[in-house]
């Protein structure tokens, strides 16, 4: 698939993008980690995670330069992590990512899309409320938010 930087191509991933992919999530998570002790590894069991949900990666000439991990449960659908490369941040590969996202779990049947962000994360949270989410609780140090389709 050719990839432009004007427009990420995303597509579903393979074992063979393991590596690159924890490089994608590492680097991405890296300034929070400094931050959040509490933090879970975000890149530990990538093969089982490509193996088992939905994996998708987004690429600008050639490299991954973010990706989407979702979890199906009835008519939800879970978000399990969304990461940018900071290499790549500012050229809609987040934007790109998560119309993707929307899109696929809509034709899956869903009829929501939830998800978990630190709760030292405000950005995080600004960021969803912005996008259309709703935060529906608090709960140690997640906020659960989620978003009709």
């Amino acid at each position: 698939m050719k990839t432009t930087s004007a427009h990420p191509a995303i597509r579903n991933a393979n074992l063979q993008d393991a590596d690159a992919l924890k490089l994608c999530i590492d680097r991405a998570y890296a300034p929070v980690k400094k931050r959040l002790t509490d933090l879970p590894d975000v890149s530990g069991d990538l093969e089982e995670e490509i193996l088992g949900k939905h994996v998708f990666l987004a690429e600008i000439d050639n490299e991954v330069a973010g990706c989407a991990i979702l979890g199906f449960d009835a008519e939800k659908t879970h978000l399990a992590n969304i990461a940018v490369d900071p290499n790549f941040k500012g050229r809609g590969v987040g934007s790109r990512l998560m119309d993707y996202v929307e899109e696929f779990a809509r034709q899956q049947g869903s009829k929501e899309i939830c998800l978990a962000t630190h709760i030292k994360m405000p950005e995080n949270v600004a960021l969803y409320l912005h996008l259309g989410w709703q935060e529906t609780s608090r709960s140690g140090n997640k906020v659960l938010m989620r978003k009709e389709l």
